[in-house]
């Protein structure tokens, strides 16, 4: 390597606005500098992802340490960051080209301490009037929003060829942040945090003391941590758009059909990650030694996590579009089989429900990753940013979508709505995507 291509390769590395970036050229892309752009903000969406389901961790335990909330009170405060998120999606989906990677991965960061530090504080006061937990429960939807932000944001520092890799492992990681929370807080609860001896514990109604501030406390150094690598070491790559320029993907069918199928995917996937603890107390609670739900809980969340990220390379090998498909059948097989065992006679019927509920969250996997792979090999490069995080915007409505269905009617009858939705999604992957001359066969 001469002098010249040394100096080049220096400034390319150095300068804050990489304005000759592209990743499809090889002499204007940096590898190293895409990668460590991956893990900074794949570490920031594990993070952002446990803030988002922290109230489902804590809220089912505020009875106990003194406040006197109705079950509906509590449904809406585990069911309102599924909405925040989503709504929180449909603004950082504009934001990537608009502000820029630093920038967007930094303020998703520090945005995580309001829930965090609100959930800390409000534990330690029951007088804590319900408007105000309901305000710091829609604030931890900002850990869901900024998904769309962080997703899109690194689409563009990688070539098409190795998209479903990078947007598959961080996607597939970050959200490994829901089952972390659901076993972290459980545990974290039990015992006073190194250096916060302060706080004093809450009694609960037994007597017994619990940790509850801990919850949000645990994280606060990570998001920290996280904002400060994302100011040090990322920088921001000359893909812009305003606001107007964004909205003509709303003008191209392909769009809708991502939507429908990230829906089906992730939609699932995080709504029943929300829910399948209700569902086995409701389905089961009623049989002498019951499966504890929160035993349970957290296996599919992770199941599903691992899959799409082990899924992103093997998209890039043999093309997204086979793996949303085989993921949309998979699904359609998994509600199936779980229907079979909502009527149970016997609490040993637990084990056919959770094999089907398993199979839903293995295949979710498979079609979380292909969609995403999907998309940049469909879109433009500015096209795709948008249309990730428009997606992301649709799926995450899942748990509260899940949650509002599940109130409203028996677990028998959503999963019949559940098998129906993921079949007919199948079918518009497998006639545009997967078939033989299909239409855009990504």
């Amino acid at each position: 390597m001469d002098a010249t291509t040394d100096t080049n390769e220096n400034v390319l590395r150095l300068k804050p606005d990489l304005s000759n970036w592209d990743p499809e050229q090889p002499e204007t892309w940096d590898s190293a500098r895409a990668w460590r752009t991956l893990w900074i903000t794949t570490f920031t969406m594990i993070l952002a992802f446990a803030t988002w389901y922290l109230v489902s961790a804590i809220a089912p335990r505020l009875n106990d340490i003194g406040y006197s909330l109705t079950d509906q009170e509590l449904y809406w405060l585990v069911a309102l960051p599924g909405l925040a998120g989503g709504l929180i999606r449909l603004l950082f989906m504009f934001l990537p080209p608009l502000l820029g990677t630093r920038t967007i991965v930094a303020l998703s960061a520090f945005l995580l301490l309001i829930p965090l530090l609100g959930w800390t504080v409000v534990v330690r006061d029951p007088t804590i009037p319900f408007w105000f937990l309901m305000l710091l429960s829609f604030s931890a939807g900002v850990g869901g929003g900024s998904f769309s932000g962080l997703m899109a944001s690194t689409s563009y520092f990688f070539p098409k060829r190795l998209s479903g890799t990078a947007l598959g492992l961080q996607a597939g990681i970050g959200n490994f942040g829901i089952g972390i929370v659901q076993f972290l807080v459980p545990w974290v609860v039990g015992f006073g945090l190194l250096g916060t001896a302060a706080l004093t514990p809450q009694s609960q109604t037994d007597g017994t003391l619990v940790w509850l501030h801990n919850g949000g406390l645990v994280m606060v150094p990570w998001v920290l941590l996280a904002a400060i690598a994302a100011i040090v070491f990322l920088r921001r790559v000359p893909v812009k758009a305003n606001f107007r320029q964004q909205m003509n993907i709303f003008g191209l069918k392909h769009t809708w059909i991502m939507s429908a199928l990230y829906l089906m995917s992730f939609g699932a996937f995080s709504g029943l990650a929300a829910q399948t603890g209700l569902i086995i107390g409701d389905v089961f609670g009623g049989f002498d030694n019951a499966p504890n739900p929160l035993a349970w809980a957290w296996i599919g969340p992770l199941l599903g996590a691992g899959v799409r990220a082990a899924c992103g390379p093997l998209c890039d090998k043999w093309g997204g579009a086979k793996f949303t498909f085989t993921g949309g059948l998979g699904m359609t097989a998994g509600t199936i089989v779980t229907l079979f065992f909502l009527s149970p006679s016997s609490v040993n019927e637990f084990w056919g429900f959770l094999t089907g509920m398993l199979l839903v969250f293995f295949f979710s996997g498979f079609a979380n990753a292909g969609t995403f792979k999907q998309m940049p090999m469909i879109f433009t490069k500015v096209q795709a940013g948008g249309t990730i995080g428009w997606t992301a915007s649709i799926g995450s409505f899942g748990p509260f979508l899940v949650g509002m269905a599940l109130s409203v009617m028996s677990p028998t009858t959503f999963f019949i709505i559940c098998a129906a939705w993921c079949g007919f999604c199948t079918g518009l992957a497998w006639w545009y995507y997967a078939r033989p001359g299909a239409e855009k066969p990504s």
